[in-house]
Formats: structure tokens, sequence, C-alpha cells
């Protein structure tokens, strides 16, 4: 059953709260604002009591797909189950009720908690300094190259070509662009690994440094790692690691150890916290001895048993956030790390492989598996062979949706051709990964025996396939009985709130 729009539960005169009686001499209102600013009429709000407002949400939310309802199994993206116990910890009123202007002197707390945060994750990744300010993944690599931007020319030298491997995250290339580089594309070989060949013939001496993820966006650890860093800083280049897949890592190696000077760590990706819809989220930027002069400021520090925020680094590229970071984020993350341990972090990292390499098991003999045989947290399988029987990777993502499960990130790595990648997470039981794979495989089945039905699908959702060129171009809200687009069997009707109307 679709849930009417909020202005179509409105009614004349219902209320939701009432105002206590004035206990202050009432005034005119045009006394207290002027009248230039004063509306002629009210403003066109819905009219509804509380019930209905909770009850309004509460049907939107079961309408939408979220971890708390099933699987999620997004590559690249690692959504996975987060404790509700560190939203507890994030809302306790001493941080989330703290006041970023107030003084450091009275913040101490929240200091220590992000000077903690801070050396943790340096030793989680083997790291010499680091900056909690970036807000996201992507910030995290603008930052991160901007440092190596400013490293080279405090040496005097002009490098600006950053090269990127192709089967890269979108997000490595833009934020180079961005940074001021240009960009070069890097070849991956037959196992899925970057092409060692085509990586020498980039070598220049305008090359300021590569962008690497590793384990990569096919769940391939880069087993040329340690000839990868010989050729870059046997060629004055620098090594950055793109931290999307750090959920495969924990406890099981670092990326310092492997040479990298710089590296963002995805907080809502790896270390609990909620992520999706725009954020928050948190890029926190690790960096080597030789980056560390050109950090962020400030830059928290311990000193005796007080923390400071030392602004004073010449070398620094300034700020890159408004005040210290998203600091709720970074309580969860605090919390995660301190709950799990040396042991935990490492146990989340091996469930993640597990859970991943058992889904493929269930799943390599109905799809193609183009790179890599044994990968770590995360897979890409092709759906080519259904494809040449006339479905493509969306129509079984579409049909998945019937199942109630949410479909994995479609068309990406662009490497791959009708590219399923699949990332299960180590929060995710036997049982639920094996519905999963049955979802997939049953799939599998009905496009040899009813192919129409994945062709049209989905069938169960509250609104059918859209046109979705249009439903991009125009945000629709409004369900509109009778009308269609394209095969969706409804589309929404834009309109101004004040031009709603009960059906």
């Amino acid at each position: 059953m679709l849930e009417p729009l909020i202005y179509e539960r409105s009614r004349h005169g219902r209320r939701g709260a009432t105002l206590p009686a004035l206990d202050v001499p009432e005034q005119p209102v045009d006394s207290l604002i002027p009248r230039g600013a004063l509306r002629t009429e009210g403003p066109r709000l819905p009219e509804v009591s509380e019930n209905e407002v909770v009850r309004h949400f509460i049907n939107l939310s079961s309408l939408n797909y979220h971890l708390d309802r099933g699987i999620y199994p997004l590559g690249s993206c690692t959504m996975k189950y987060n404790p509700k116990m560190n939203e507890v910890a994030a809302a306790m009123p001493g941080f989330q009720h703290l006041h970023p202007l107030t003084p450091e002197s009275h913040v101490q707390g929240a200091l220590r908690l992000m000077y903690e945060l801070g050396e943790m994750l340096k030793e989680i990744n083997g790291m010499a300094g680091i900056s909690l300010q970036p807000a996201a993944g992507a910030h995290g690599e603008l930052t991160g190259l901007m440092m190596i931007r400013k490293y080279f020319e405090s040496r005097g030298e002009q490098r600006h070509v950053i090269l990127v491997p192709d089967s890269a995250h979108g997000t490595n290339p833009a934020s180079s662009v961005i940074g001021g580089f240009t960009t070069a594309s890097v070849k991956s070989n037959a196992e899925g690994t970057i092409d060692l060949d085509d990586l020498k013939a980039h070598l220049a001496s305008d090359v300021a440094a590569i962008m690497l993820t590793n384990p990569n966006t096919l769940g391939i650890f880069e087993r040329d790692i340690v000839e990868i860093e010989k050729l870059l800083h046997g060629n004055g280049s620098l090594m950055y690691m793109d931290g999307a897949n750090l959920n495969a890592l924990l406890g099981i190696t670092r990326p310092g150890d492997h040479g990298f000077d710089v590296m963002h760590i995805n907080l809502h990706k790896t270390f609990s916290t909620p992520h999706g819809g725009g954020g928050p989220g948190a890029g926190p930027v690790a960096v080597n001895s030789r980056l560390e002069p050109f950090l962020p400021r400030p830059v928290i520090e311990k000193h005796g048993d007080r923390y400071v925020m030392n602004w004073n680094r010449p070398l620094s590229i300034g700020k890159v956030q408004t005040f210290f970071g998203n600091f709720g984020v970074i309580v969860r993350a605090y919390a995660y790390i301190r709950a799990n341990g040396a042991k935990g972090l490492s146990a989340v990292s091996r469930g993640a492989i597990l859970n991943a390499n058992y889904l493929l098991s269930r799943l390599r003999g109905a799809f193609e598996l183009p790179y890599g045989t044994q990968p770590l947290h995360e897979f890409v399988l092709s759906a080519s062979r259904q494809k040449e029987k006339g479905v493509r990777a969306l129509d079984i993502a579409k049909r998945l949706l019937d199942y109630g499960v949410h479909a994995p990130t479609a068309y990406f790595p662009l490497i791959v051709h009708e590219a399923l990648m699949i990332e299960p997470t180590e929060t995710e039981t036997k049982e639920s990964l094996d519905y999963f794979a049955h979802a997939l495989l049953e799939i599998d089945k009905e496009i040899e025996t009813n192919k129409e039905t994945v062709l049209n699908a989905p069938h169960t959702t509250p609104v059918r396939r859209l046109d979705e060129v249009r439903a991009a171009k125009q945000l629709n809200v409004k369900y509109v009985p009778g009308e269609s687009s394209g095969d969706s069997g409804s589309v929404c009707s834009a309109g101004r709130p004040d031009s709603f109307s009960p059906r």
C-alpha cells in the first residue's frame, strides 16, 4: 500500500502540539518584525496530529531498504552493520552538545578522544602522522593530493601527473584534477592487478604519485606492491593509497609497511559509522614522516597531561574543513576500535574475507569471474553469460529487489563487462549469505524459464521500474494512479506543496 503525502494527510484544524499560555505582555508582531518582512498569509504547512506524523515517517522508513532490514552487499562501499552501542556513545550529552568554539581548556576529553583515535589509526596503518579533518573519502583524497603538491613545491620540483589504474574509483582522477594535476591511466593485467610493464612506460620526471587501492576494486591484493613501491620511489614519485578497502587489511598488514606515503581512511566504511545519502562521513588522512609537516592545521598533540591544538605549522596546507572534523563520526570510530581491540579488528577483516569467498563459491558456477580466483573481501562477477540470453546486470539487480535484498554495485569497475561487484562484509551470517546466493541463482534459472519476469522486475516494490533517464532529470515524488512512464506502471507528479490535494 502506498503511503500518502503528509500534505494529503492534512486536515484543517488538526494540531500536533499546543503552546503554553503567554507569560509576558502581548505585543503586536509588527512591533517586533518589520512589516515588509511579514507574510501576508500563513505558510502552507500540513496540519496533522503527532501520531500521524510518527506513523507517516515509520511507514516511509519501511518502504526504504536499509541495513536494519537485510544484507546490503554494495561492492566497494562496505555497507556493514554498525553496532547500536556506538550510536549511544556518540549521543552522550558531553559529545552531542559540545560546541566547537568551546575553549581548549574546557574540551580536554574531546581532544583526548581525537588524539587517541589518531594514534590508533596511525598504529593500524603504520603511519607517522594524521589529520582527522577531512569530511569523507574523496575529501581525504584531495587533502592528500594537496600535500603531495606542496611537498614537491617545497623541493622546487615540477611534477603534475598522477597515475591512476584503469580499475580505480572514479573519485581518484576527479580528486587529482581538482588538486591541480593531470592523470594518466595504468592498465591492469590478465590477473586484474597493475601491469608492471605499462607502469614502467608511464614513469617520467613529471609523475608526482600513483593512486592505488589495495586490495584493488576487484578485491585483489596487489602482490607486486613491493616492486611498485621501488619503481615509484626510484622515480622520485610518491605512493598514495585509497583506503576504501581497508576493511580487508585490519590486523593483517599495514599500508605504511608497503611503502605508501599517504592514505585516507574511510571511517564510515571501516570503523562503524552509517553512511550513504550524502553523509556525514569522515576521511582522515595519515602520512609518513616525509609528508607529516604538510598535514592540515591544527594538529592535536599531547603535552604532558594536556591536549593542545598546534597551529604553528609553517609548511601546512592549512585547514580543509570548518573546525576539526565530523566529531560524531569520530566518536563512533573511537568506540568501535576500543570495543574490538587488536584481536577483534583482525577478526573483522578475516570474517569479511571468509564471507566473500564463501559467497563466491556459491555463485561462480552460474556467473563468470573475469579476474582473480581468490579475492579478499569483495569480488566482481560478470553477467556477460546472462546478457547473451538477453538479460543485463541491471535487470538482475532490479529482480533482486523482489527477493527482498539489495542489489550489489552494478557496472563498476568499468574493466568488467556487465559487472556485479559484491561485498558481503563480516557482519552477515551464513544464513543471510545463503539467502543472497539463493536469490541470484534463482534469477539465473528464471532467465532460462521465464525471462520476461526478470526483464520487467521489480514487481513487488511500491514503484515499478522507472524511466531512469527521466527520473534522474526530473525528481518527481507524487504517485499518480493510472499514469505510466515506460514500463514503470506509475510516475510521480511534480508540484509545489501548496498544489497537493487529497485523492
